[in-house]
């Protein structure tokens, strides 16, 4: 495996935002419903931060030594208040032609890894009930599910349950 994950900058944000549109006409991983644009994430790109919570893209490098991004991964406040600075929401986005090959498994091992170095303890995914792909990944790390929220969002006429996963990790 030769990915390589690093800060993401600004220049990266167009395809932060292409990945993550992707994923929209699955009605599997988000709930928006509509493709989002560049200029709206930016205030969210701009929330993350290296030392608190950072937002990674994973990299490939081609035979012509140019680097592709293959995904992303943040880490979000969970609730904006002090007391909970120490959990955090991890998201993973994977490029539609980079899924199912070992990305996601990797950046939830880095993410593990990195989380008590920004002071994070519990780390959090929100997952539809009905993305298998993404609870098995959660489940392989040994995440536990501590919230079923039956039936709170609507995804073209079909009420869908969000599970809330959760894992200490320091």
């Amino acid at each position: 495996m030769n990915y390589s994950f690093r800060l993401a900058g600004q220049q990266d944000l167009p395809a932060i935002v292409d990945i993550y549109n992707s994923t929209i006409a699955s009605r599997e991983v988000t709930a928006d419903t509509e493709p989002v644009s560049v200029a709206s994430r930016q205030a969210w790109f701009d929330q993350h931060n290296a030392d608190r919570r950072p937002l990674w893209v994973v990299e490939q490098q081609g035979a012509d030594g140019t680097a592709s991004i293959l995904g992303w991964l943040s880490y979000s406040d969970f609730y904006g208040r002090p007391a909970y600075a120490g959990t955090a929401e991890l998201s993973i986005y994977i490029h539609e032609d980079a899924r199912g090959k070992g990305i996601g498994r990797y950046l939830m091992e880095q993410a593990i890894e990195h989380a008590p170095d920004i002071g994070v303890h519990t780390l959090l995914g929100f997952i539809f009930g009905h993305n298998q792909a993404s609870l098995k990944l959660f489940d392989a790390f040994g995440f536990e599910r501590w919230a079923n929220l039956p039936r709170v969002a609507t995804l073209d006429g079909i009420e869908r349950d969000l599970i809330i996963l959760g894992k200490r990790v320091a």
